[in-house]
Formats: structure tokens, sequence, C-alpha cells
């Protein structure tokens, strides 16, 4: 990694153009992911190996697509199948301890003994079903193995923090009658806990396994194909062409580009990686500090998959577990995420100005008639998506779609045309980034399937019910802090999972809109990834900045306040999600939040036109949140305050604006 640059802030050296800054070299950003992305961490195959997974993962993709769209079999056949595959790839790709470099024997084990076990189910298929409840002793012996090659598959793919709550809860369901009052439970035997876990759609083979293996691994084959169009060049050039030449230009493009690759991704910290390579160097040659440029990238990354329509797989995960459909959901999450990225970028805009920092030189940066002109068409898929998705098709047929249509945008430019070659890259490439989400289904599956089995679910609403005495708010702090505790470390998806089982049903209990419920947990399980202590997002940003981790921490939290505010005010409003609102009233709530936002960042970052004095920021907090409330009544209280507020530094700056143009 390069050293540090000097901090202080040289706004005089303000480059011109969106020139090449500061570069890391390829092995310095691939050894920061695989530091803070486990995910990242997979090794190169020797030969023979390679040839081996390479046509593997183009058979195991082409037959999840051919599932897909054309129907496949049985439901626990079809996920046995994901499972075994998914398992293979993992044991031959990631090691069992950092830094092994070859295949071990025991590795090559593992993969067969993944595949026999997920073939159990297709060759056993009527036996299972006639003797359901009767199973037999290699009944049991297979799902005691299925769970523990579902475990350890994660454990060298995710992490252990999940890994840690999978064997938890397998404990709980076997050491039940030995718990204090409250937590007690008849307890279960190895056997039934076996049984529950494979031979159900309770466990590992249970939803989230499902939800991945048909919409989440469809849109992985659509960003896969997408890639290869080059639509990041597009949307970089896009993000330069429209906020480049502003206050604080480079940190813009950084949230604004962030905002549109993000929705693509599961991993804020890929996000991270994959945009802050080049965005963080761009920010600090322009003068920022390092921790400012992390920060800005950590906030805009981790919120990009908030962003509709995709948000990092999370809309198809929480339209199934809450059984509405796809389209309702990302109309619910539309307001809340511009809510976010306004908040971030004006927390950008506000400490521009507050420090002087420039953008690019007028005329510098790409027209953007001339992007739309040159490369517009690679909006086609997105928009093909959405289209279908308003014409009420399918998910599966609308990511369909789409990959038919990045495939035909790759052939419009001669030097993007797909080859047999790049066709069968983008088919590996879909298979290896599905092995991290199949982990997190197998073992997600786990933990919902023990709630389900012990009832722990109820207890724990009972608990906190209890220790509440009836206060939602209190109700609402307590989710708050324990999905950003499960979050820690956690991909998103897995955290949801997680946070969807144990903290949502908490405010359910309390009449809260079960959208609402499911979003709230949604918001703190993800931004789990700025907060520190673990804050895996904004020690990335800090990797590739040289900056202090800490500190990029703090930052980053602070320019993503709104994710702390508008759970709790869209809980409070559900209008804010659109639940039961009329279009004129989605107009005025859209409208006053948007207006609440800006006002919200003046009070945070301590400046407007001007230095907010102590009284100022509060009161514009306050109106700030009064506006995102919903009520009129709260609309007109918290418009007076802001214009209070701001009203005569406006006048003041158009004033002395006046007298300036006319010295001059």
């Amino acid at each position: 990694m390069p050293g540090n640059i000097k901090d202080d802030l040289n706004t005089s050296e303000a480059c011109n153009a969106p020139v090449q800054a500061e570069q890391h070299s390829e092995k310095e950003i691939d050894d920061i992911l695989r530091k803070f992305d486990k995910e990242s961490t997979f090794r190169k195959l020797p030969g023979p190996v390679h040839k081996l997974f390479y046509v593997s993962a183009c058979v195991f993709t082409l037959l999840q697509l051919y599932f897909s769209v054309f129907g496949g079999p049985p439901t626990q056949i079809h996920r046995s199948l994901f499972y075994g595959f998914i398992l293979f790839f993992a044991f031959l790709l990631y090691p069992a301890r950092k830094g092994i470099g070859k295949i071990a024997w025991y590795d090559y084990v593992l993969s067969i003994t993944a595949v026999f076990i997920a073939a159990y189910w297709p060759l056993n298929y009527n036996g299972l079903l006639m003797r359901m409840g009767d199973n037999t002793t290699l009944d049991v012996a297979v799902g005691v193995i299925a769970i523990i090659l579902s475990i350890e598959c994660t454990r060298r793919v995710i992490g252990l923090p999940l890994v840690v709550i999978a064997v938890l809860s397998l404990a709980y369901a076997y050491f039940g009658r030995y718990l204090p009052w409250g937590l007690m439970h008849r307890g279960f035997s190895i056997e039934r806990i076996a049984i529950h876990m494979f031979y159900t759609t309770e466990g590992v083979l249970g939803m989230p396994l499902g939800v991945m293996s048909t919409f989440v691994f469809m849109f992985i084959v659509f960003a896969a194909f997408l890639s290869t169009t080059g639509i990041g060049e597009f949307f970089l050039d896009f993000a330069n062409a429209i906020v480049g030449h502003k206050v604080a230009g480079p940190a813009k493009v950084a949230v604004v580009m962030s905002a549109l690759m993000g929705t693509l991704s599961g991993s804020s910290v890929a996000n991270v990686v994959g945009t802050g390579s080049f965005s963080i160097p761009m920010m600090k040659k322009m003068g920022y500090r390092p921790s400012f440029a992390a920060a800005v990238e950590a906030a805009a990354s981790t919120g990009g998959q908030l962003m509709p329509p995709i948000m990092g797989s999370a809309a198809f995960l929480m339209a199934e577990i809450i059984g509405v459909s796809y389209f309702t959901i990302v109309v619910s999450a539309i307001l809340p995420s511009i809510l976010y990225f306004t908040g971030v970028y004006l927390g950008v805009e506000f400490e521009g100005r507050r420090l002087g920092l420039k953008g690019y030189a007028k005329g510098t940066t790409p027209k953007l008639s001339h992007v739309m002109l040159t490369k517009g068409y690679l909006m086609i898929p997105l928009l093909g998506i959405i289209y279908t998705l308003v014409k009420g098709m399918s998910v599966t047929r609308a990511a369909f779609v789409g990959i038919v249509l990045a495939i035909a945008c790759t052939f419009i430019k001669r030097s993007t045309w797909m080859t047999p070659r790049s066709f069968c890259d983008s088919l590996v490439s879909a298979g290896r980034t599905a092995i991290g989400l199949g982990a997190v289904g197998c073992t997600s599956g786990i933990v919902i399937g023990i709630v389900a089995l012990t009832g722990v679910g109820l207890k724990l609403i009972e608990a906190v019910v209890s220790i509440g005495g009836g206060s939602l708010f209190f109700v609402m702090f307590l989710a708050m802090i324990a999905s950003i505790i499960l979050g820690m470390g956690i991909p998103t998806t897995a955290n949801y999972l997680i946070t969807s089982t144990v903290a949502a049903p908490l405010l359910v209990r309390f009449g809260i809109p079960v959208i609402a419920a499911h979003l709230f947990v949604f918001y703190f399980g993800l931004i789990a990834d700025l907060t520190p202590p673990v804050a895996v997002a904004a020690f990335a940003g800090a990797g590739i900045a040289g900056a202090d981790p800490i500190e990029t921490g703090f930052k980053a939290t602070k320019l993503a306040i709104a994710a702390f505010i508008v759970p709790y005010l869209f809980v409070y409003n559900p209008s804010l999600v659109m639940i039961d609102v009329s279009v004129l009233v989605a107009v005025r709530v859209f409208c006053t939040a948007i207006i609440g936002m800006i006002a919200v960042a003046i009070g945070v970052q301590g400046w407007f036109l001007e230095r907010q004095r102590w009284y100022e920021r509060i009161l514009a907090f306050a109106g700030g949140l009064l506006l995102m409330e919903g009520s009129w009544q709260t609309d007109l209280i918290g418009l007076m305050l802001v214009a209070i507020v701001l009203g005569p530094q406006y006048l003041k700056y158009r004033k002395k604006s006046s007298e300036d143009a006319v010295s001059s």
C-alpha cells in the first residue's frame, strides 16, 4: 500500500479534469479485498482441477438457468443439487486455513462426500417421502453429515460469525431441557434435529437456499453478463457528467456511481473495493483527507444495497419471507433509499462547502448528452427488467429477459462482442459468485429451522414485550441493537435472514406493517458494515485510502446518519414505504421528506451557506425530523423551524451576492 499523503487540504491543487490519480496495483486491491471480504479468499486451482471446476461451473449455471426458466425437478431435488454443486466448489476453492494454497487430500474427500450427500435426495426421493417420520439410521447419518458439511463450508467461505450463530442454535435445540425457565424447552435428539434439518423445507434445504437457487441466482447470472458490456465505465462517465464539476465533485461521483453499482452486488466490501479503488485515490488527489474519502465511499457503497430494483438480492428474500410480490418490495424501498442517498450526498455537499473542496473544471467532464448517446444503450437490460416487472411478469422471467438483453448489448460495439469463451467465463463467474450465497442459504436455513423447531422466536418476543412494558420505541431500540450486533461481519443476505427471523417479529407483534418491520431490521443489519468497532466496509475503504479505520468508521456513520433515522420514521409513518397511501399523499410525503433530510444534513454537518451555531443546528435537525414524520401538522411546524433557521442566512447570502455583483 502506498503511504499516507499529507492530511492538510490543498484546494488550490484541484485537478482541472478527472485525470488519473494514484493507482493501486491489482495485487494491492486484491489483498485489501481478501483481508475484509472472506468470500474473496479463494485459491488458484491447479491445471486439471481448474478445468474440472470450469466445466462444472458452466454446467451448474446452465442447469440452474434451465430449471429457473423452464421448470425443474421437485423442490427437494432441485435444492439438493444446488447444495451439492455449491459445496463441491467450496471445498476445492476455499482452504481450511488461511494461506493454504494447495488442495489437501481432505478437501477432495469433503468435495466428493458433498456430492454423495446431495445425491441422496434424487436417488431416494420416493422412499424418503414414504418413510418420513420413520427414517432409517442411514437417513439420520446423511442428515448429520449434511449439517456438518454446511457449517464447514460456511466457515471457509463466509467466516465465523454465522457459524457461531448456527452452532449455538443447534446446541440450543439439543440442550434446551437444561436451560433456565423462559428459554427451556423439551429438547430434541440428534436424530430429530438431523431429520428436521435435511428432510424438511425448514433447514439446510429450506427457504433461504430455495430463494438463492432461483431468484437470486438468476440475477447473479444477469450481473455477470452485464459486467461484460462495460456498464461500469458507463456509470462512471454518467456520474462524472452530472456531478463531476460541482462542489466536492469527485466525492459526489463516488456517491452516484456506488448507488448505481451497489444495487447489483450483495457485498458492501466488494462495492467499496470495486469502485473505491479509483474513486478514493481520485478524491485524495483533489485534496480530501484520506479518512473522509474512504468514509464517502463506504457510506455510498453500503447504501447501494438499499437501492431498488435489486438491493443486493435482499428484495427477493424479503418478498419470499413476507409473502408479497417482489414489485411491492421495490416500491416500498424507493423513498427510504432516496432519503438515504440524499443524506449522504448532502453530507458531502456541506462538508465540501465547509472545506472549500472543488470539483473538476467545467468543460473537462463528459457531456451527459454524449454519454447517453454513445453508451446509454447499456441501460436497456435494467430498463427491460423494470418493464417486465411492471407488466406483471415473474421475477425469474424478468431476470431472463435482462440476461438476453445484456448479451445482445455486447454485440452493439465490436470491442465488446461476446465470444464463446467470454460467454463461458460469465457462466463460471456466476457459479463462483453463487458459492458464498449458497453457503449463506444453507447455514441460515439451519438457524431459521431451529427457531421454527424450538419456538424460541415466540419466547424472545414475549420476553422483550414484558421487559419493554408495551413501549414501541423501546422494542424498536432493542431490535436496532440486535440487528446491528447480528449484522457485524456477516454478509448482507445472511444478516437479513437472521434479523428477519429474530428481530422483525418483535415489531410485527406491536402492529407495525410487515414490510416496514422487515425494512427496519434490514437497514440496521446493513449499517453494521459502517458502525465501529467492526465496520468492515469502512475498514476496507480505510485500507485503500491509507486512513485510520476507526476514524473512517465514525465519519462514514456520520455521513450515513439517514440510515439511523429513516427506519424509525417509516415505522411510525408507514406512508414513507407507500403502505395504504394515495398518490397525492405520496407526493406530499416525498417532497416534505426530502426537505426534511436536507435540514437534518445541515444539522449534522453544521453548515449551510455559512457555519451553523449550535442552536441553529438543533432547530434544523428537529425541523427536519418533523418534516419526515409525515402528518401535515408536523410538516407545518417543521417548515416553520427550518424557515426560521435558514431563511435569514439565505437572505443574507443573496444580499452579499448582490453587493459583490455591484462592486465588480
